[in-house]
């Protein structure tokens, strides 16, 4: 018995230093970061140039993968479920990881099943039209809607984003219904609006190099103030709306990672945030620094998983 207490003792002893020996060499190998949108959308471009700048300041690769679906959800739920809390596999975490438990059932517990790395930016939103649409302002679209109940139907790249919220809460707040018609991102988001399939489109900014060639109408954008790209457009609060919408996001990785290997990724992505190459990138698609450290991107998540419970409520979309 005292021989296998020893060798117990002893082979936990050698597991822990293991772990202390990785955790200190960390990263030895490229690291993969998943984006749960499609390519070539706003949020894959800028996280394709955070993870290049990023690189730098790691000494290892970080990789894209793309795994969108379910609002931006089954790239992080697949990460929780699967991959091994070392550090080498993270995501990019939209609100909905925080909020679509609310609404239906998922496989994983936002408040449980991530180790939250840090906080990173916010984007710019906005409803855009087709450049021959009758609706030169937010206010006409909001009157034709009012006018004509369930008529005007708006894109999102899904059900439970902040673009599909955020426009309900303007209908509630208008006393107007439309319809939502739920994509997987921005490549068919904008193909929708240009093709006559909906009406108009709530999302972030990979519809501005269409705006700006002028085959879409910027209507309004959603943030406290006037976009800088575009200062010409009215925010929703100058169009009546007491809504402002950023939906910020961060780096998280699955749960059970080590402080130490948490702090070499904070650091490294902390640095990338002020490369010029990531700035340029954050600056076309309107999009600000709204860095969060580890710690308050952990209070952050709770925060928001809270907020996200009453609104989901509020709202009525449980669907189950």
């Amino acid at each position: 018995m005292r021989k296998i207490l020893i060798a117990a003792i002893a082979t936990t002893f050698a597991i822990g230093f293991g772990f202390a020996a990785q955790a200190q060499n960390f990263p030895t190998k490229p690291v993969t970061l998943i984006v749960p949108w499609p390519a070539g959308g706003g949020t894959d471009i800028s996280m394709r140039a955070l993870a290049e700048a990023a690189q730098k300041h790691l000494g290892q690769p970080v990789i894209i993968e793309n795994k969108p679906g379910a609002s931006g959800t089954v790239g992080p739920a697949q990460m929780a479920a699967t991959a091994k809390p070392d550090g080498y596999t993270l995501a990019q975490i939209p609100i909905t990881v925080f909020r679509l438990p609310f609404i239906q059932s998922v496989t994983f517990d936002p408040a449980k099943d991530f180790t939250y790395v840090i906080g990173l930016t916010g984007y710019t939103f906005g409803v855009v039209v087709k450049n021959d649409a009758p609706w030169k302002t937010f206010t006409e679209l909001l009157d034709d809607a009012k006018a004509n109940p369930g008529k005007i139907k708006y894109g999102t790249p899904g059900a439970g984003t902040t673009l599909h919220i955020t426009m309900e809460q303007i209908a509630k707040e208008k006393g107007i219904k439309w319809t939502q018609v739920p994509f997987k991102g921005q490549a068919e988001t904008n193909a929708a609006v240009l093709g006559g399939h909906v009406h108009a489109v709530a999302d972030s900014t990979g519809w501005a190099a269409l705006v700006n060639a002028g085959e879409l109408r910027l209507l309004t954008t959603w943030g406290a103030g006037r976009s800088k790209n575009w200062p010409q457009v009215p925010t929703l609060k100058e169009s009546g709306i007491n809504i402002v919408s950023s939906s910020p996001f961060g780096l998280a990785g699955p749960k059970g990672m080590d402080p130490k290997v948490v702090k070499v990724l904070h650091d490294a992505f902390k640095k990338a945030l002020d490369e010029p190459t990531y700035r340029d990138a954050l600056l076309k698609l309107d999009q600000e620094v709204s860095y969060l450290s580890t710690e308050d991107y952990v209070k952050y998540a709770a925060k928001t998983i809270e907020q996200e419970k009453l609104i989901a409520q509020e709202l009525g979309l449980k669907t189950n």
